[in-house]
């Protein structure tokens, strides 16, 4: 229940986010305008992370962890330790490759600034309320950090690239699915650590695009301020 009404905290002030619109039929600076069902898929995520979170042996979140013991038992790999951060790197490698994205990198950077400082600070201020133990016994499981991530720089290289390159939201989110994945195959995160960091870390990244006044790199205007005025 406790972790129920931290969920509700959070989204409260989402709703009250207005997207920005443009006219402008131009890719570079197109604000990422809000609505209510881009906020459907990590609700969706968070409140089954919250759901399965129970305390009980035969919980699904026990359930795959006693799977995960039983077929992957001693298995261990950093892979997702550098993982997490591939979504971030191409969020600049892919302009770098001659690709056309939706916003200028100071735009980029700013909204980049403003959703991890969101992000991860809601993950660690989860982890430090709830303090609860990883599968491996160690400290704190909920939410799991890599995958917030993950799926935040997914999301973000979703919408920088998405609208031209249809194929990137698939790669994107499969690089982080797998990581999730791999959280739970180290034995450090439940199935509801995961969900509930894959939908925070979507969210907090959708905040930092709604937000954004996109004031980095504003075209200088060509209209003349004293056009018009008889003296």
């Amino acid at each position: 229940m406790k972790k129920l009404f931290l969920l509700l905290f959070l989204f409260q002030n989402a709703f009250f986010v207005f997207g920005q619109k443009s006219d402008s039929l131009s890719t570079v600076n197109k604000p990422f305008e809000f609505q209510y069902k881009k906020l459907y898929v990590p609700a969706g995520l968070m409140l089954t992370g919250v759901f399965v979170d129970g305390r009980g042996e035969e919980s699904l979140k026990n359930e795959v962890a006693e799977e995960r013991n039983e077929h992957l038992f001693g298995f261990t790999n950093h892979l997702d330790d550098y993982a997490q951060f591939a979504p971030f790197l191409a969020i600049y490698g892919f302009e770098w490759l001659g690709m056309t994205p939706r916003t200028d990198w100071q735009n980029r950077s700013a909204i980049l600034l403003k959703g991890t400082v969101l992000n991860l600070g809601m993950v660690y201020f989860l982890k430090k309320t709830l303090k609860e133990p990883r599968p491996d016994g160690t400290a704190y499981s909920f939410p799991s950090g890599h995958t917030a991530i993950a799926f935040a720089g997914a999301t973000m290289l979703s919408i920088e690239y998405g609208e031209n390159y249809k194929w990137v939201p698939y790669v994107s989110y499969g690089v982080a699915t797998g990581i999730g994945v791999m959280r739970m195959a180290n034995n450090k995160h439940y199935i509801s650590d995961v969900l509930f960091g894959a939908g925070l870390g979507i969210l907090s990244t959708k905040i930092a695009y709604w937000t954004h006044q996109y004031k980095w790199n504003k075209p200088k205007s060509t209209i003349d301020p004293f056009a018009g005025i008889v003296y």
